[in-house]
């Protein structure tokens, strides 16, 4: 899975003051994601992340009030990503639906090729590093996989209305199981630096679904 990249700056007139404040705020969280990523959030220091920007320490808490809310506002914006990304794969009505969620899956696999295995899914891994120890981050990256498993039920329901998978299948059941399953293999691939359990999974998650 990838990170969203930097925008280029747009040109024209100079930014007022509150966009100024924007593009620094988005800064932060965007290089914030890459870190987060592959290091977690406790071995990431705030400090790390302003030397690399060239921002001021003192600046930081003029756009969050703790490296908790930084987290949280990190989270928050991959979660609009990733879910916009998951949109343009599983709403894409020129693919039959299981055919959208396999470019999905190569799209990431890809992704994560492209990285050298560094990063992963953020969701996934800080679910890893926290587990239920800290009930807000807990609960904000709990509903952040129950939005990407709602997205996937509708295009498996999709499926099931164009006949290829059965009728009756749980489709809920189904694509809570896809996001078990493939957090899962994200975590071996990162762990060998490679995507054979990304392949099989994939593989097997098809092969399982009723027809």
């Amino acid at each position: 899975m990838t990170t969203p990249t930097a925008q280029p700056r747009r040109r024209g007139r100079p930014p007022n003051v509150s966009e100024l404040h924007m593009e620094t705020r988005q800064s932060l969280i965007r290089y914030g994601t890459e870190v987060l990523t592959e290091q977690g959030f406790d071995s990431t220091g705030i400090d790390q992340i302003l030397k690399h920007l060239k921002i001021p320490k003192g600046s930081f808490y003029h756009y969050f009030s703790s490296k908790e809310a930084f987290g949280l506002a990190v989270i928050d914006s991959y979660a609009e990503y990733f879910g916009c990304k998951l949109d343009r794969w599983l709403l894409d009505r020129n693919l039959a639906p299981l055919a959208r969620l396999a470019g999905f899956i190569d799209d990431a696999r890809h992704g994560m090729i492209r990285h050298e295995f560094r990063r992963g899914c953020l969701i996934g891994n800080l679910s890893q590093e926290f587990g239920a120890a800290h009930e807000t981050f807990a609960t904000r990256l709990e509903n952040t996989f129950k939005d990407w498993q709602h997205r996937l039920a509708l295009c498996l329901d999709e499926a099931k209305s164009s006949g290829e998978m059965n009728s009756a299948a749980n489709t809920d059941q189904l694509a809570a199981f896809f996001w078990i399953g493939w957090e899962g293999a994200v975590m071996r691939s990162r762990l060998i630096r490679s995507d054979a359990p990304l392949l099989l999974f994939s593989q097997m998650f098809f092969s399982s679904l009723p027809k």
